[in-house]
């Protein structure tokens, strides 16, 4: 039994284009204070979550109010400036991921259903193939290369 059509959306180029214009400006706005971390470097630096951020915000409130605890090599004035970018980039950030959630979830359920739909004529085709129904053939063997597998034995050559 098919599964029932559920997401046939189709965007305006009007609107298109407009987010086209807003992905763009995004872009543009962020890209000077937006930095590229290796997968090294992600993994050895020491991550905040959102247990942590109360703890950086007391800190950052006792090394202002009493400096003196401060070690020598701590920039507090930095530490500041780092947590309200921080801030700031969440504000961004919130919005951006529940938009990027319901990308993620759009996109995966109109794959699905061409996909299912495509699945549904390759085998239709493949019957008519199979029954010699004449033009059926040139398009079976054309979408069957999806389906080939390579052997995981090597081919050995002759000697």
């Amino acid at each position: 039994m098919p599964e029932d059509n559920r997401i046939a959306i189709q965007i305006p180029e009007a609107d298109v284009t407009e987010i086209n214009a807003a992905i763009e400006t995004l872009k543009t706005k962020l890209q000077p204070y937006l930095i590229a971390l290796t997968p090294e470097d992600r993994k050895m630096l020491p991550k905040m979550s959102d247990k942590t951020i109360p703890f950086v915000d007391k800190a950052l409130d006792y090394a202002q109010n009493s400096p003196q605890f401060a070690p020598q090599y701590m920039n507090v004035p930095e530490m500041k400036i780092d947590l309200d970018a921080l801030n700031t980039l969440t504000e961004f950030y919130r919005p951006l991921e529940q938009i990027i959630s319901g990308f993620d979830d759009t996109m995966m359920l109109s794959g699905s259903e061409a996909y299912i739909a495509a699945l549904s004529y390759y085998n239709s085709v493949k019957m008519a193939a199979k029954m010699n129904v004449p033009a059926a053939k040139p398009i079976y063997d054309d979408l069957k290369e999806r389906f080939n597998r390579k052997s995981k034995t090597a081919v050995s050559p002759d000697s």
